[in-house]
């Protein structure tokens, strides 16, 4: 191929991918590429991961005003893993994430803002019925590529952190036992609508 087709092409490729994030779109969460990953700390010596799967959700993305971007997720509670089947059961348990009454958690923005350079997601998260104001830091989203399917997929990772004692999670074990706030990491991949 002609090296200067190949670099219009090239180009013509990017300025597409690029003025795609430049307009308002619709993106559908990949549930199959998508999880929280999350940290606590355990009797004061160690920490404890885990991870919850099956995200459901969509992100409106408009970088022009970020006002008219937001999310819209559900997460499936009763995905919970931390590699340890007892410790997975205790929290599925009423103590804990109670998935039986409480099976999803949902987080739905409220605000999308830059801070410092870095993106930001401010929304509501309902964890166990109980609704907390929650900021996200947001590493994205990627310039949108042609995915397996043939459409275009784009990425996020989001990191925060909550307190298990805003959403009454957990309430009988304390401090040392276990710690207060849970860290987490958000890995999110979308399809184009």
């Amino acid at each position: 191929m002609n090296r200067r087709l190949f670099t219009a092409l090239a180009a013509g490729l990017l300025l597409t991918s690029t003025s795609v994030l430049a307009q308002s779109s619709t993106w559908t969460i990949d549930k199959n590429h998508s999880q929280i990953n999350f940290e606590i700390r355990h009797a004061a010596v160690s920490n404890v991961r885990g991870s919850i799967s099956n995200i459901t959700g969509t992100v409106i993305w408009d970088e022009k005003d970020l006002s008219k971007s937001s999310v819209n997720t559900t997460i499936d509670a009763t995905t919970v893993s931390t590699n340890n089947d007892a410790r997975d059961k205790h929290l599925k348990s009423p103590e804990f994430f109670n998935v039986e009454k409480y099976p999803t958690m949902t987080f739905k923005s409220s605000q999308v803002t830059r801070a410092n350079g870095k993106l930001q997601v401010i929304g509501d998260l309902t964890l166990g019925g109980v609704t907390k104001s929650v900021t996200l830091d947001v590493d994205g989203p990627t310039a949108p590529v042609k995915g397996m399917k043939g459409g275009l997929v784009t990425g996020f990772s989001a990191t925060g952190m909550i307190k298990r004692s805003d959403f009454n999670f957990g309430q009988k074990y304390t401090a040392p036992i276990l710690g207060d706030e849970v860290k987490f990491t958000l890995d999110v991949e979308a399809d184009q609508n």
